[in-house]
């Protein structure tokens, strides 16, 4: 007989199926609680009834995971000292979209040789949640490939979905059903109608075929998830984290009967692609939070330990520790320096009634 079936497919390997990794992996009772915890503040925040703000800041993506874990117990003492004003996630994107080709992210290719390990990528990434959490802070994913939050969802307490696929109906139906608070970006043309849509999708309940922690296929009926929000993370035509362009992300989500939430990307094209401005939109993010902006709930930053970016070598010995091998990232020195300058303006307005001067 003709064969017609998987003709394009090289060759198919077994997985290890969620169930068996979080045996592998295991999640302790202690663990588990203290993940609660942080997902019970964000989704306060999300909602506007903790009046700090979510500070969403780590690496690009993730390559290295002895330098992820000295970035988080950096991280650790930098949260602890501004928890008064910032409820900090660190940033632990392990799946990087492209538009054409290029590295996919530790857990697709964790060996950065185009091998893609990915049953390695899991088991290697699920530790790595596990060892940050571990450390004191909560962890935040971009949800890309759509059977992966079953090896990761237990372990984060905020997500977020790509400018590439906020208008994709498969991730909106999945982020129904996520167990945390997800952020829908704008386009990358800087539209804000496909990321409310998304937004307005996900909080209502969907029906989709997924794969169950058994590595079976199944229909799971979501209720929705009511922590969905907007992030704006500029577009084609600029920035989009002015006072206006918040207004107007503002009022779209009031009219689709969405409760204004909306987290500020001071990297992408809000930088104009230099992480060197990332400061110059978080000022004026802070500046819109003292002059009394309710609808602003955080604001996100690439950083990394050491500035810049660096280009993935053939020899992987090469590469320089604790650089970006994706977009450029602010070095620790200056994550630290504007964060907790960021801190202190927000309490100086808190100190005066949530007034600022006039200038």
């Amino acid at each position: 007989m003709q064969k017609i079936q998987d003709i394009r497919i090289k060759s198919i390997e077994l997985l290890t199926t969620p169930a068996e990794m979080e045996g592998i992996c295991p999640v302790s009772e202690e663990e588990a609680e203290r993940i609660a915890s942080y997902r019970n503040t964000v989704n306060a925040i999300i909602h506007g009834e903790d009046r700090r703000l979510l500070a969403i800041v780590g690496p690009c993506s993730i390559h290295d995971p002895k330098a992820a874990l000295d970035y988080a117990e950096r991280l650790k003492k930098l949260a602890d000292s501004v928890s008064d004003v910032f409820f900090v996630v660190m940033r632990t994107y392990f799946e990087k979209p492209r538009t054409a080709l290029g590295w996919k992210g530790f857990l697709i290719d964790p060996d950065m040789d185009e091998s893609c390990n990915i049953e390695k990528g899991l088991k290697l990434a699920r530790r790595l949640l596990i060892s940050i959490t571990d450390i004191g802070l909560p962890v935040g994913c971009e949800v890309l490939d759509p059977i992966v939050p079953q090896y990761t969802d237990e372990l984060m307490s905020w997500s977020s979905i790509g400018a590439r696929t906020t208008e994709s109906q498969t991730h909106r139906s999945l982020a129904s059903g996520l167990s945390v608070a997800v952020g829908f970006k704008n386009s990358t043309s800087g539209d804000l109608t496909a990321a409310v849509n998304a937004a307005k999708a996900a909080s209502n309940g969907a029906s989709f075929i997924g794969v169950r922690r058994d590595g079976k296929l199944a229909v799971f009926r979501s209720s929705g998830n009511h922590e969905a929000h907007l992030i704006l993370r500029g577009g084609d035509q600029g920035p989009n984290y002015y006072e206006d362009d918040v207004e107007e992300a503002s009022l779209m989500m009031e009219k689709s009967g969405l409760k204004p939430s909306i987290i500020i990307d001071c990297s992408h094209q809000n930088s104009h692609k230099d992480y060197r401005r990332q400061k110059r939109v978080l000022r004026s993010v802070i500046d819109q939070v003292r002059w009394g902006e309710k609808s602003i709930r955080g604001f996100m930053l690439e950083s990394n330990i050491n500035e810049g970016s660096q280009k993935i070598p053939a020899d992987l010995s090469l590469l320089q520790y604790g650089v970006s091998v994706t977009d450029g990232c602010i070095g620790w020195e200056e994550t630290e320096r504007i964060i907790k300058n960021a801190a202190d303006l927000v309490r100086e307005a808190n100190e005066n009634g949530g007034k600022v001067e006039i200038l």
